[in-house]
């Protein structure tokens, strides 16, 4: 039991300088709905003067206590090219009470315009804020507190060696990003590159001399909004990410479909390399969105785990503007 309290204390708290670097922080198969966290210069980069999102994702349902994360988010589009949002995500983890908070606050320039009628656009975004991570030690099991012939024995003490249960550091990111405003095309590109944890906030839990940071993590994404028929578009994306030694590959794309004059439905599928296969459907009714997806897990771990999956759903709304001064066809909105 110590030994998975260890591993799972590394995996989602830290990465070593040196040995060890694993990708720590929270994910979506729906990245694509939860802007920011993917790439602060994706703010206010919307079809309208605001942008309200909120994700839950519950992971390994099965084993012990789920792997909860849920986020919000918040942009709003000004007519003079300075954008502005805030996102705040929460993950709480396994039977050890660790949660894992992190709030930031992100500012765009829109301004970059080139091409013929100015509608290729560069968005540019700097990002701050904190990292909160706490830990119940109340709700650990160690190796000494099990006795032969006995079992677990909670009266017996627990010896882990933490300097503190919880911090807060401060935390920063950048990101640009590359989107297609043209109204009439048929294929309207996008694509954008984010780095965050820029500081490399020190582990402040564990004692010793080692020196422990949060790896940044590089996110490169792209994608577009192809043209098919009259009220229909396939959106397919991609997505990398690498963190320390640990990457994250996802590929897919999603079909909206026009019902009538206010109503879409979309379906598709994102596949993330050696980990899961994520059937997605949604719907989008005037200006709100609402999404579910399903991981279906394809990896060794999984197997190991009796086939746990994950399930997503999320919602967006999106405030119109009276008059359409910058149309960014980008997936949801």
């Amino acid at each position: 039991m110590k030994k998975i309290v260890t591993v799972l204390f590394t995996v989602f708290m830290i990465g070593y300088t040196g040995a060890l670097n694993a990708q720590v922080d929270p994910h979506f198969s729906q990245y694509y709905v939860y802007p920011m966290q993917l790439n602060p210069a994706l703010t206010g980069t919307m079809n309208g003067d605001y942008r309200v999102t909120a994700i839950y994702r519950n992971q390994w349902n099965n084993i012990t206590n789920a792997f909860s994360t849920a986020g919000v988010s918040a942009d709003f589009a000004t007519k003079k090219n300075i954008n502005f949002g805030v996102n705040i995500l929460r993950q709480t983890a396994g039977d050890g009470g660790y949660t894992y908070t992190n709030g930031m606050a992100s500012v765009s320039y829109t301004g970059i315009k080139f091409g013929a009628a100015g509608n290729h656009r560069i968005s540019l975004a700097l990002q701050g804020g904190f990292i909160g991570r706490r830990f119940d030690v109340t709700k650990f099991k160690g190796g000494e507190q099990w006795v032969p012939l006995i079992g677990y024995t909670s009266t017996l003490p627990l010896n882990e060696m933490l300097s503190k249960t919880s911090a807060t550091v401060f935390d920063a990111g950048a990101g640009i990003a590359y989107y297609d405003a043209s109204v009439d095309k048929k294929v309207n590109f996008f694509a954008g590159f984010s780095a965050s944890h820029l500081t490399r906030p020190e582990e402040p839990f564990l004692q010793g001399g080692n020196k422990m940071t949060l790896p940044v993590r590089y996110s490169l994404h792209a994608g577009a909004r192809i043209y098919v028929s009259e009220g229909t578009y396939f959106v397919p994306n991609a997505l990398y990410t690498i963190q320390g030694n640990a990457s994250e590959k996802m590929v897919g794309g999603y079909m909206q479909l026009a019902a009538n004059e206010v109503t879409d439905f979309m379906f598709g599928v994102n596949y993330r390399f050696k980990d899961a296969i994520a059937p997605y459907v949604g719907l989008v009714y005037n200006n709100l969105a609402i999404g579910a997806s399903y991981d279906i897990n394809m990896s060794q771990l999984g197997k190991m785990a009796r086939g746990s999956n994950s399930f997503e759903i999320s919602l967006t709304l999106l405030g119109k503007k009276t008059e359409t001064v910058d149309y960014f066809k980008c997936p949801r909105f």
